[in-house]
Order: structure tokens, then C-alpha cells, then sequence
């Protein structure tokens, strides 16, 4: 039986779609995730970017793009107050639109890294990009307090906020590597120092404490019961005690302690080992990366 004239007619549509289909449904690609900065006083936004839209870039960084970013800046901070024109131009020249607000930003993307240098602004900045739902890469410092980084968690809480924050010291190379130095034996304790400059309104640990903490705690895991702290002019010498009786120590020096730099000693069951920790970012940027994109990341076209 010869087909009838509108079954011809039907195999021909279904010919047209199929070929449709072939040429611009199967072949169309996923566009990037965009991600916005908010906070362009620090060199990390430049060391960042030229990571994340490096066009060479594979893994867990090939589909991702800085896109956009807030200039921000802090009038009473002088890292950020002196730095923040110079880093916008750098940003420009890299073609990152910058935009005027935060609401604005979080319109031209998918996901927030917070850079402010400064980390008495991060709960203020931190509160529409919650409410928003987007996630968020926190960097260091987390907050310039106590309080403010326990309003931040509150308030992540109660937006179910989806939220990561690190130092890059954390995944550097140089410190996985040492603690897989220790895979077939049990780490007993651990020692690091780490430059610890002193700045307006970052007490204590804050600042760049916050990079030797990181590595003791990459090292040593969760668990610490106890802690007790000396300072001096040059120095802040921290030591922990965690629930299994190990001991952590962190040395921090100030910008007029000594030499500066980072580094761990850790002691296990089956060797003693120490290396000098550089400031690698990629590692961070990886793990960022992998927190930042959403179990689905095809959206909608612009």
C-alpha cells in the first residue's frame, strides 16, 4: 500500500524537526556560570580571575567566568582606601563590566565571590546576596570580629544561605602535599608559623592569622577543646588542645617579629616532616569551583 498523501506529508515534518534538532538543539552549548565579585581592593580579585577565565582552563574551571564585579572599598581602611582605583582599572583591562551597586550585580550572575579587603564590611555586603539565594565564596578575612562573623552565620541560617569560606594556604599545594606525607601513619601533632601582620580594626588573628589557623587546622581536623594565647609586640604564640590530646601550636609574625612566611611541622607515628607552605591559589580556585556550581548549571538564555 503506497502511503497516503498526508502521511508523506507528516514524514516530511518529522524529517524537518529531526533536522532541527540535529543542527541547533543537540549542538547548542551550556553557556558558563557567571560569577560577580563584590569588593575590588585586594590582588586576590586579579589572581583569581586570571585563574577562573584562564581560556585554557579544564576541570572543574572550564565552565566558569568572572563576568562582572562591584568595585566596592572601604574609606577608613588604607589597603583598601589606596588600592581599590588601581585594582578596578586592572579588572576593566581583563573586560569584567563593573557595576554601580550589589542588586545590580547579582542581576548579571549566577554566583557571588565577596573579595572586600576589608572584613568589617563583609556582613553588610553579605546580607542581599543571602537574601538572594545565590551562593557565595566568602574570602579572607571572614569578618573583623567575633560578633559580625557570628551575625554572618546566623543569618546564613536563616536564608538557608549556601556559603564557603577559606584561606588559600588550606589547599596549597605545598601543605597536601605534606599531609600526604603522613597517609600510612597517624598525625600526632602540628606546629606552623605564618606572617600575621597587624591592621586597623583586624584584632588578633583576623587578618593574616588567619592563614596559619587554616594550615593547623587543614592538618590537625576538627575537635580543638582548648585554647590559650600570648602576645607581644612581634608575636602571637596560640597553642590548642584538641579531644584526642593533640597539641597545635601557631606562631604568628608581626610585620616587626622577624622574616616573615609560612610553614608546618607535622609529627606522626611514622615520621616527623616540615615544608615551607608558598601562596599557591589554584587549589583554592578548584574548590571553589566545585562549591560554586549548582547541581544543574544549563539556565535559561540571557
Amino acid at each position: 500500500m503506497l502511503p497516503t498523501p498526508g502521511f508523506r506529508c507528516f514524514l516530511r515534518c518529522l524529517a524537518c524537526m529531526l533536522a532541527i534538532t540535529n543542527v541547533c538543539g543537540a549542538a547548542e552549548p551550556e553557556r558558563p556560570i557567571r560569577i560577580g565579585m563584590i569588593g575590588l581592593d585586594t590582588s586576590h580579585v586579579i589572581a583569581f580571575t586570571k585563574i577562573i577565565n584562564d581560556p585554557q582552563a579544564t576541570g572543574d574551571l572550564a565552565d566558569m567566568q568572572v563576568v562582572a564585579a562591584y568595585r566596592g572599598g572601604s574609606s577608613t581602611f588604607p589597603l583598601s582606601r589606596d588600592r581599590v582605583a588601581g585594582f578596578t582599572a586592572d579588572m576593566r583591562e581583563m573586560h569584567i563590566e563593573i557595576v554601580d551597586s550589589i542588586p545590580q550585580l547579582l542581576d548579571r550572575v549566577d554566583v557571588i565571590m565577596l573579595e572586600s579587603v576589608d572584613g568589617s564590611q563583609h556582613l553588610q555586603q553579605i546580607k542581599p546576596v543571602f537574601e538572594s539565594g545565590k551562593r557565595v565564596f566568602i574570602d579572607k578575612p571572614f569578618a573583623a570580629s567575633l560578633v559580625d562573623a557570628v551575625a554572618i552565620h546566623e543569618l546564613g541560617k536563616r536564608h538557608a544561605a549556601q556559603y564557603f569560606a577559606s584561606s588559600p594556604k588550606r589547599y596549597s599545594r605545598d601543605l597536601t602535599a605534606l599531609i600526604a606525607e603522613h597517609s600510612q601513619g597517624r598525625i600526632t601533632g602540628c606546629d606552623v608559623y605564618g606572617t600575621s601582620r597587624s591592621v586597623p580594626n583586624h584584632p588578633d588573628l583576623f587578618w593574616y592569622g588567619v592563614h596559619g589557623s587554616e594550615m593547623l587546622f587543614s592538618v590537625l581536623g576538627t575537635g580543638c577543646r582548648s585554647v590559650s594565647a600570648r602576645q607581644t609586640a612581634g608575636t602571637e604564640h596560640v597553642t590548642g588542645i584538641w579531644n584526642d590530646g593533640r597539641v597545635g601550636t601557631l606562631r604568628g609574625i608581626r610585620e616587626h617579629g622577624g622574616r616573615g612566611g609560612f610553614g608546618a611541622t607535622v609529627f606522626g607515628t611514622t615520621r616527623i616532616a616540615h615544608a615551607s607552605i608558598g601562596s599557591d591559589k589554584q587549589g583554592l580556585m578548584i574548590q571553589v569551583a566545585r562549591f560554586l556550581r549548582p547541581a544543574s548549571h544549563r539556565y535559561p538564555p540571557k
